[in-house]
């Protein structure tokens, strides 16, 4: 059988040894495990989210409503937008396919940020697209725009807060920037962080409102983040009424499950657990950076619930991340975008001073061998 040349050329992804194996062979116990790898909300479900997987597991056997009209309706309310300008994805990775499998082949572009969402460029390699990224550290309206008129792209992905770095982008900047691109190529704004950023900072707060009246623009959100449904997959797009019909032409039918769909709707109305989350997540940001501070490490500024260490003075990140997770503690090596650096998520106060007290004792020894 012979299957396209770029598919043959893709590296097969990869998957390590189950996290609870690899700390049952440091002989530490799954439920000592301290996972601050993958952005997740470290107070996990929201109560009323995990009140309601518990009342309707018997309907985990039963295909959902495949017009989603209840989460829809929940999202229309919370951002007062219609229904028609929604697309519900399973996590909003799955709408970023959509949207490079309706847009995109061998004879496109797609413009990104140097350091962003890694997903971006494996997803367009699927199609062949050819990926160009600016070559700033952090997102470059200017260098976007640059690369746009020079390169006439398909798609612009814009992640802000960006993930690993952090950075955002501010919300007149975005406006201005998206005014000046034609209606041929499509902006993605990846907001799944956008909630941290609200809560830090209005002048980099970004809303469907803000983006629906643009034909080419669509926004990302997710429930995986700050709502604590990870595990549940489940995202959503927000844009102009045409885009969505045209990318529901890509979605399969039954792509959530019915319990993810109850608990994305319960999680939404949570509002003391996504205060209680937000709350804590720049009270205890806030002791990451006096702790890098206090050991002399650059750190980026982050309006997500993560911080990124850009590491030097001979610490490596790989050998960090691995000292890290002997003592059980999980965080993201950044070496595989070229950075020496790790990227921590905010967890709880418990969680942060365990990290802050095994981090430092291995920072100190590794200092004192140089």
């Amino acid at each position: 059988m012979k299957f396209h040349a770029h598919i043959c050329d893709l590296p097969t992804y990869e998957v390590g040894k189950p996290l609870e194996l690899v700390m049952r062979e440091y002989g530490i116990a799954t439920n000592e495990i301290i996972k601050l790898g993958s952005n997740e909300n470290p107070f996990g479900v929201s109560p009323k989210a995990k009140e309601t997987i518990i009342q309707n597991a018997h309907l985990a056997s039963v295909y959902p409503d495949d017009s989603y009209y209840e989460l829809k309706e929940s999202l229309s309310q919370h951002y007062n937008v219609a229904h028609d300008n929604i697309i519900i994805g399973n996590g909003s990775d799955q709408i970023i396919e959509f949207c490079i499998y309706a847009l995109c082949d061998s004879n496109t572009r797609i413009v990104t940020a140097k350091t962003t969402f890694a997903m971006y460029d494996i997803y367009a390699k699927h199609c062949n697209a050819r990926i160009l990224k600016t070559p700033d550290f952090s997102h470059n309206l200017d260098s976007m725009l640059m690369f746009y008129k020079k390169y006439k792209p398909t798609i612009i992905f814009l992640c802000t807060p960006n993930n690993p770095l952090g950075e955002a982008l501010k919300k007149q900047d975005i406006l201005s920037f998206l005014s000046k691109i034609n209606e041929d190529c499509l902006v993605v704004l990846d907001c799944a962080y956008m909630e941290y950023c609200i809560h830090k900072n209005n002048e980099y707060a970004i809303y469907p409102q803000d983006i629906i009246h643009f034909s080419n623009v669509i926004y990302l959100g997710t429930f995986s983040k700050l709502y604590g449904l990870g595990g549940m997959r489940i995202g959503y797009g927000i844009a102009n009424a045409s885009v969505i019909a045209n990318l529901h032409k890509l979605r399969p039918p039954f792509n959530i499950t019915t319990l993810s769909l109850k608990a994305a709707i319960s999680s939404l109305k949570d509002v003391d657990f996504v205060e209680k989350s937000l709350h804590n997540n720049f009270i205890e940001m806030q002791k990451y950076q006096n702790f890098a501070f206090q050991y002399s490490i650059e750190f980026l500024e982050s309006y997500a619930n993560f911080i990124t260490f850009l590491l030097h003075n001979k610490l490596n990140s790989t050998k960090i991340g691995i000292l890290l997770l002997q003592e059980g503690i999980v965080v993201r090596d950044l070496a595989s975008y070229g950075l020496n650096a790790i990227r921590i998520t905010i967890g709880t106060p418990k969680q942060n001073e365990i990290v802050f007290k095994k981090l430092a004792a291995i920072i100190e020894k590794q200092r004192s061998m140089e």
